[in-house]
């Protein structure tokens, strides 16, 4: 791939002009491009949302529009390499900073795209998915699976913020992203992080009802666990790290607990925790990865080797993202207390496609 390939200007126009008038394009003028050598072309920047700056806008957008005119009243965390109005954060992930105010109900839908929602701020609001309330708390991740009915209802006194984490750019390619209108959902008894709260046990998948007929525990189509409370990350972390001091990396990932693969489809999910003034570097992958600050501070480095590297500082609840085949270094900026991030990736739909790569 070394010599250089004809150019579109090369041909004569008249043989251009026949070649639209049927829909026809030529290949080789745009085989660099879209086959570019050794490493792809990457529109992804390393872009920081700090939640500082970007609170008291959101705050604004919740004396400016009501519920009723919004349905989800959502800031969009949009990386300015894909273009503002493309509303991307990556290829795959799409971000956004969602607003509940006391008193308000986001009415129920579904959709086609996978979310998931990471608690930021406040207390007193729940998710309904299919029928589970799960309750809000700072730090919980919250799946809302494809075709899952959920919406969201605020009964405290403050206002309660998540982060969104949807798989609505690679959902829209392939023109299959759509929603439907429902109605309020009826609450059912059980929720899975009670009934999945420890390793390595799980409820047995078949009972004896009274009747004496034999069913299966609802898993939700799938999803048998839909809350993940922090409480329990940060614990699990917290026994990893002191079990192990030798561990480089302390990191877990969010897992479908009867099955073990990832949470859910297309995009994976993480928790880090970073130990008093820890440098890690994560090493260059396919996949971009999305990085959001739970608690302490973070140093973020974006670069590989022999770059320039990017660097930002992740203040509690700041948010940035860096592209796939990059490199990226994390130190914690405490020397006394660990910190811990919260990180979302393209991993499992790059396997699905079969070009994960991990570079090193």
């Amino acid at each position: 791939m070394s010599h250089a390939l004809g150019r579109l200007e090369d041909l004569p126009q008249s043989y251009r002009d026949e070649l639209t008038a049927l829909n026809l394009v030529p290949l080789w003028p745009s085989l660099r491009a879209v086959l570019p050598p050794g490493v792809p072309t990457r529109k992804t920047a390393p872009t920081h949302w700090p939640y500082q700056a970007l609170r008291p806008l959101l705050m604004r957008a919740g004396e400016l529009t009501p519920m009723e005119k919004a349905e989800r009243r959502v800031l969009v965390l949009a990386n300015p390499g894909h273009g503002l109005e493309n509303m991307k954060a990556s290829p795959a992930m799409y971000l956004g900073m969602q607003l509940l105010l006391p008193g308000e109900w986001a009415p129920s839908h579904r959709h086609t795209p996978n979310a998931v929602r990471m608690v930021v701020e406040g207390e007193g609001a729940c998710t309904t998915v299919d029928g589970e309330r799960c309750p809000m708390q700072r730090g919980d991740l919250i799946l809302t699976p494809t075709g899952l009915w959920h919406e969201h209802e605020h009964t405290g006194t403050e206002p309660v913020v998540w982060l969104d984490v949807l798989d609505l750019p690679v959902i829209y390619y392939a023109e299959t992203s759509y929603a439907i209108e429902g109605q309020r959902q009826e609450v059912k008894p059980g929720r899975g992080d009670q009934a999945y709260a420890r390793g390595g046990v799980a409820p047995t998948p078949l009972f004896v009802r009274q009747n004496g007929s034999a069913g299966a525990t609802n898993s939700h189509g799938g999803y048998p666990m839909l809350r993940y409370p922090w409480a329990d990350a940060k614990a699990a972390l917290q026994a990893m790290a002191e079990d192990q001091p030798a561990l480089e990396a302390v990191q877990i990932t969010y897992v479908n607990p009867e099955t073990g693969a990832d949470a859910q489809n297309n995009l994976g999910y993480y928790a880090l925790m970073l130990r008093p003034g820890q440098t890690l570097r994560l090493p260059a992958r396919s996949p971009s990865c999305v990085f959001h600050q739970i608690e302490g501070s973070v140093d973020v480095a974006v670069g590989n080797a022999g770059e320039h590297a990017t660097t930002f500082t992740l203040a509690e609840a700041d948010t940035c993202c860096a592209p796939g085949y990059t490199a990226v270094t994390l130190t914690n900026r405490n020397a006394h207390a660990p910190a811990y991030v919260f990180m979302a990736d393209e991993s499992p739909f790059h396997r699905k496609l079969g070009v994960y790569e991990n570079r090193g």
